[in-house]
């Protein structure tokens, strides 16, 4: 079960933004990584983003405005959470769809609501399992699917 955030501003939160090229085979993402994470896998490279309420405010302005600076140098949205503030999520990924883009949700849960998955071009699912390894190993737990035609994605993530 998810938990709400406490956030009362209902606006998610983020601890990094940057311009990515691994994350989402073949885009150039604009990257947020959402604060208040509440699945909390062990190992988890993103520990200083759980704390809920922590981060930058992640407005539609600014989203927008973000979205304007890198017109036609990006070519997708990528949201590393978020999916527990789902009216406020759906928002900036119907911004993103709006301008033509791409959209990717990373996520630690096996699957997200409908009303997420039909505002996403790809998604990432699976909790991160040290033992298992990430998109980039055989044996991982986790899944990168282009929604568009249900095609599984991880071989793009192993390299020799």
């Amino acid at each position: 079960m998810l938990r709400s955030s406490s956030v009362s501003d209902h606006h998610l939160r983020y601890s990094a933004e940057q311009v990515v090229f691994q994350e989402v085979p073949g885009q150039v993402s604009l990257a947020y990584t959402i604060t208040g994470c509440p699945v909390g896998c062990k190992g988890c490279h993103s520990v200083d983003s759980w704390p809920v309420g922590s981060g930058q405010l992640l407005t539609p302005d600014y989203f927008a405005g973000r979205l304007q600076q890198y017109q036609k140098l990006i070519s997708c949205v990528l949201f590393l959470g978020g999916e527990w503030q789902l009216e406020a999520l759906i928002e900036l990924l119907r911004l993103s769809r709006e301008k033509g883009l791409h959209t990717c949700l990373y996520t630690g849960y096996d699957d997200v609501s409908l009303a997420i998955r039909q505002q996403l071009t790809f998604l990432k699912t699976g909790a991160w399992v040290e033992a298992l390894g990430g998109l980039n190993s055989p044996t991982t737990n986790q899944r990168f699917v282009d929604l568009r035609n249900q095609q599984l994605l991880n071989s793009r993530f192993i390299t020799d």
